[in-house]
Order: structure tokens, then sequence, then C-alpha cells
């Protein structure tokens, strides 16, 4: 029997599981047995771009609510490996090694922290990377009252002012100060080696500044970490800030495997893929999320993001279905891009276009920015059939709405 072998079900894989189901379906050759096998190191779907939050209950989804409903196959394994040429995939399951065969691969295993030889940062930093990652910084932000820690007790330093490390910047001084009782001892400070923080961000940067200054949250700009303990971190300008917590939202890289593949990879090491995403020289395995280089707009190259790995996710798995039937590919072309960022009680701040041009902010933004993760990033929670194929058609959708109405 042929079989489509997705690896991955992050925002990519479970939408290209989705994609190619709905595909599948619609065929006039649906009857044709063809099986699509999702593998994925989590019984669930992460919902990984919530995880600088608090409550972290609503962002696992179970595969089998979404993939059982629509007959695709799952199984909870590692990837150890990937043979292009004899198209095989090792995985490690609970029961020992399973050697996976494919007829087709759809490659969507994500991407992963850089962490740079800092002395200290893999033993003494957290990170919200992963779910395990943030439960992990909850447990012990939770710990905290009953530490060892006297001196720095709730002091908190995350490194990085991506859009990660700003999110959870906005989150922790609420967050601790609900641990500590009071606000009193409480002290985060957000740290990056960029002349500003949040400088890519456009005319969004100054109201980012403008939210952490009312967040009481303290900037370091043109600032890195030298080296860091379980109790202190080391700033390269000499400070020396003693904390327990040190939060690393350093840069991104498409996951390992991605370096068996006999293609030259870009700097984020992503695979390059065509606009129908086939890995280029290798006909038979698409690529799609973090791990795929797509110019997405035809000019520029996707953004690792749950706004592309979505669509790019929904476009490989109908094509993967298309290729093996013999059928025409689509190509993906989105022509909007938007960057909505969380600012904790602030607020929110919404742009749009590829050079950040200032919609909205505050509550307004929030409004927006809670339908994202709330509801538009989901796949169909009623279990039937006809609702999760149906949202896995190859569409992109319109932007997300900025003149929500106030509650």
């Amino acid at each position: 029997m042929p079989r489509i072998l997705i690896l991955g079900a992050g925002f990519a894989g479970l939408w290209a599981a989705v994609g190619a189901a709905r595909r599948l379906s619609e065929s006039a050759q649906s009857g044709k047995k063809i099986e699509i096998l999702v593998v994925n190191n989590r019984p669930f779907h992460s919902v990984r771009v919530r995880n600088y939050e608090q409550d972290l209950d609503p962002t696992r989804v179970p595969l089998a609510e979404v993939l059982d409903p629509i007959g695709v196959k799952w199984m909870e394994g590692v990837v150890l490996g990937i043979d292009t040429r004899l198209r095989k995939v090792p995985v490690q399951t609970r029961g020992g090694t399973e050697l996976i065969d494919y007829t087709r691969l759809v490659v969507a295993l994500g991407s992963k922290l850089v962490h740079p030889d800092i002395p200290g940062l893999a033993e003494h930093s957290f990170d919200v990377d992963t779910i395990e990652g943030a439960e992990k910084l909850q447990r012990h932000l939770l710990a905290l009252p009953s530490s060892k820690h006297d001196r720095g007790r709730y002091v908190a330093v995350v490194i990085g002012a991506g859009l990660t490390g700003v999110e959870i910047a906005s989150e922790l001084p609420a967050r601790l100060a609900g641990i500590a009782g009071s606000a009193q001892n409480v002290r985060v400070l957000l740290v990056d080696r960029s002349v500003k923080i949040a400088q890519a961000m456009g005319q969004a940067q100054p109201v980012i500044e403008q939210a952490m200054g009312a967040l009481k949250v303290e900037l370091k700009p043109g600032t890195s970490i030298k080296n860091l303990t379980d109790t202190a971190v080391e700033l390269s300008d000499g400070e020396i800030i003693e904390t327990p917590t040190v939060v690393w939202c350093g840069g991104m890289r498409a996951n390992s495997l991605t370096e068996q593949f006999p293609v030259a990879r870009d700097e984020l090491g992503r695979l390059p893929v065509d606009a129908c995403l086939r890995v280029q020289g290798l006909p038979d395995i698409f690529a799609t999320g973090d791990c795929a280089r797509i110019l997405i707009d035809g000019t520029r190259p996707s953004v690792m993001s749950c706004q592309h790995g979505r669509p790019m996710g929904r476009y490989a798995g109908h094509n993967v279905v298309a290729d093996l039937l013999g059928q025409a590919l689509l190509p993906l072309h989105v022509d909007w891009y938007t960057t909505i960022v969380d600012l904790g009680p602030w607020g929110a701040v919404y742009t749009e276009g590829w050079d950040r041009k200032l919609i909205t902010q505050g509550a307004q933004a929030k409004r927006t920015k809670r339908l994202i993760n709330g509801q538009r990033i989901y796949p169909p929670r009623t279990g039937r059939r006809e609702d999760i194929l149906q949202a896995g058609a190859p569409i992109v959708q319109a932007p997300p709405p900025d003149n929500l109405p106030g509650c």
C-alpha cells in the first residue's frame, strides 16, 4: 500500500495531515488504498506559540481528536534518522525502534531553540520553546517562595527581545507578583544585544518600549550575557544580577535532521522547497513549516511562524496526495504579512506588512491576539469529519481582523 509519511504534528505537520486527507477524500481515485501516517513525539498537537502563557492546558490538542475522525493514522515516537535512498525512517517508540518505509515523505519536524556556548546557559536557564520547557519554568516559579534563594528570589532576566522574549517578559511581572503575594520585590529585565529592544518591530518598537515601561520591565539593549549560575547572571557590561530565573529566548534553527538530506540548506538549516512545497532535487519529498524555506510571496522567504506554517502545511498535504495520484499541484502564494505581539496586561500591538506598519495597539490589538491564540490557529474540535476536512482546504486565510468590537 502506498504510504504518505508525515514527520511532525506541529502547525505544519498537523495541517499537512488534514490537507492530505481532504485531497484524498475529494479525489476520483479516493477508493485507492493510500495510507497517511503521522509520527509525532507527543500524543498531542502543541499550540507552541502560547507557551509564554501561564495556563498551558488549552495548548494541548489530542491527535486522536483531529486525526482519527478523518482516517489518518498516527503514532507517538521520536524520529531517529531519514534514509532518502532506501525511503525508510527509523522511529523510537516505547516498544523499541521501528523502521517505517514511505512512498512520499512530508518533513514537518519544526525548529528548535539555539543554545550558544555560553558558560552555564544549558544548565541554568529556562525557556518556553517547548511545552515541556514552559511547564518546567512554571514549576520553578511556583517553587520560588520555598526555595533557597533569599536574594533576588523574585528577579527574572529574559535574554533575547524577539517576539517570544517580549511576550514572556510582558507576562512575568504579574505572574511573579501573584506568586510573591505583592509586586514589591519583583524585578524583570529584558536583555538584548541589539541597540534597541524589539529593534525589528518597525513602528511597533516604541509601543513595545512604552508597554514595558508601564509593566515595569527594565530594558537593557546593547547587552549580552557572559555566564550564569543557578543564582546569578553576569552581563557583558560587567553587571551581576542575582536571580534564580533566566529565560533564554535566543534564535531558532530547523530540526537537525534536515542535515541528512543531500541538498543545500539555508542559514537556518531549512530545506529549499518550490512553490508547491516539494524539496528541490528530491521529487518524492515535501517539506513544510519551520523545516522549509519557500518564497512565500514569490520574493521573500517564509518566516518560522504559525502564520506561515499553517498554510504551508495545508498546501503540502494537498500536493503530496496530488503528486502521488499524478494530478496537478497547487502553488502557494501569501501576499500579506502581519505581526501581533502580546504585551501581557498592557494589551498587544498589531502591525501589517514586512516593514511592520502600526495598525492598532492596547486593548484593541489584545482582542485580535486573543482571537488568534484561542480560535484561529486551532483545528476544529467538534470531532466531525466534515468540519475537520473542510478546514484543510488549500486556501490562504484573510489577515486577522483589526477592528474587533469591545466587550
